[in-house]
């Protein structure tokens, strides 16, 4: 094999290059840049005027992203998050945050056997920062695998070694070899955090979530038990965020971030998706969609957004924007540990929605002509008394007795214990008893329409 060339890159913080860490390995067809995506975040950091010098005990962290049973929809969803942005974590954008060295199989600066060196470097301990597994779909049963060939592999062993010795590594083995010394260790992704998918009944690859492979006896070095992000797929923010305040916990510079009894970010995931639902309203009233499209409260057409835990209505899928519900798809439990066998058939109404959806009915057809009449009444000015000024909705003039009778003790109730507005009382009145001109010319009830004011001035005088 030819001699490599030397390869200089910039360093951070340092007008002067330094060589690379891979100028003395094998060249390899495929790995055109030649040198590392370590380097990478260096010579980035150094256009920015950058070092790698943070606020806390740590200067960067290695992520490995390995991904098993996965359609790679949560690397799409991270890669769009943008609060913060993955850009942000890998530039040294955010502050006291280290700088994160992204080692993604779709993402990677190197390639083959480059790549795979660095994953036997942390397994080995010759890393010199810190690393964090995110592993991204389910983890297979390798053992149902016909000839020892993986469902799921990232690279072969040894490196740089004849292809007939070679063999490929799954990656559930590597999760086995890296994560009794990784810092932390992250699912995303439903099929991560409880199986998916991939693991539903019928699978033929044994596959399992993240927790289970490892066992519930697992803690990372700084006693981290596995670390959940659920979502089919997951809301990108929701990773990058938690990555974030992990990170700065790590800097002492933030609070321990709360997780609750499955290991999710408490702040995530302890709310319904019916809370913030943009449709919640419709339920309240009693009033349902009865096909898709409709905006109306979805339960009746499959939606089980009343019991699942998710933040999908308020964070929205990308920058705020979207989300099953508030793009009018029922929610079908996706972040859920028994999805999706407890969720289906997806698309029909959920049994216990028998009983909810009439008692919401049954309450709602007391509610809306309530709140119709306070709507109706708050629709109109003080001075809009037997008449409205709109030529769009003439028929909201004179208002009838029984609005009239509902009205004087919903305004009783509401005055209660507080002041009405306006100067009523004797001790409000001006010391010198002036009457302002207004009180002069039309008496108390001065707040009139412009006919109504003339004729009763007429009658004043």
């Amino acid at each position: 094999m030819s001699e490599m060339p030397e390869k200089y890159v910039g360093e951070a913080g340092s007008p002067k290059p330094h060589l690379s860490e891979t100028a003395g390995l094998p060249d390899q067809v495929g790995n055109v840049a030649r040198r590392s995506m370590e380097e990478l975040v260096e010579d980035i950091c150094a256009s920015q005027g950058k070092t790698q010098r943070s606020l806390g005990p740590l200067d960067k962290v290695y992520v490995f992203w390995l991904a098993g049973m996965s359609c790679d929809g949560c690397t799409v969803s991270v890669t769009g998050a943008t609060e913060p942005a993955l850009e942000d974590l890998l530039t040294g954008s955010l502050p006291g945050v280290p700088l994160v060295v992204l080692h993604h199989y779709v993402l990677q600066l190197e390639s083959g056997d480059h790549y795979i060196h660095t994953l036997e470097k942390a397994e080995q301990g010759k890393l010199d920062a810190p690393y964090v597994i995110v592993y991204e779909g389910s983890i297979a049963d390798e053992s149902l695998t016909v000839d020892g060939e993986p469902f799921a592999a990232e690279g072969s062993l040894p490196l740089w070694a004849p292809s007939e010795q070679r063999r490929r590594v799954a990656t559930a083995e590597w999760m086995k070899r890296l994560s009794p010394t990784a810092a932390a260790v992250i699912a995303i992704g439903t099929c991560a955090t409880w199986g998916g998918i991939p693991a539903s009944y019928g699978n033929v690859t044994g596959s399992m979530s993240v927790m289970d492979f490892l066992g519930k006896n697992y803690r990372s070095v700084l006693g981290l038990p596995v670390i959940n992000i659920p979502g089919c797929a997951p809301v990108g923010d929701n990773f990058t965020d938690a990555v974030q305040a992990i990170l700065l916990f790590l800097q002492g510079l933030g609070p321990l971030p709360e997780f609750d009894e499955l290991g999710r970010p408490a702040w995530q995931f302890s709310e319904t998706v019916h809370r913030h639902c943009v449709r919640a309203g419709y339920y309240e009233e009693g009033i349902f969609a009865k096909e898709f499209g409709d905006k109306e409260c979805l339960v009746e057409i499959g939606c089980w957004g009343p019991v699942v835990q998710c933040n999908i209505t308020e964070a929205g899928a990308i920058s705020h924007l979207g989300g099953c519900m508030n793009a009018g798809g029922p929610c079908i439990g996706c972040t859920m540990p028994g999805f999706p066998d407890k969720f289906s058939p997806f698309y029909k109404s959920p049994p216990g929605s028998l009983l909810s959806s009439n008692a919401s009915r049954l309450l709602g057809s007391i509610i809306r002509p309530l709140r119709r009449i306070s709507q109706r009444e708050r629709n109109r000015e003080i001075r809009w008394h037997e008449t409205v000024p709109s030529g769009w909705a003439m028929e909201k003039g004179d208002v009838s007795l029984t609005h009239k009778i509902l009205e004087f003790f919903y305004e009783a109730m509401q005055f209660q214990g507080a002041k009405k507005p306006g100067r009523e009382l004797p001790e409000e009145q001006f010391p010198s008893g002036y009457i302002t001109l207004p009180e002069q010319k039309y008496g108390k009830d001065f707040q009139l329409l412009p006919e109504d004011r003339a004729k009763k001035a007429e009658k004043r005088t």
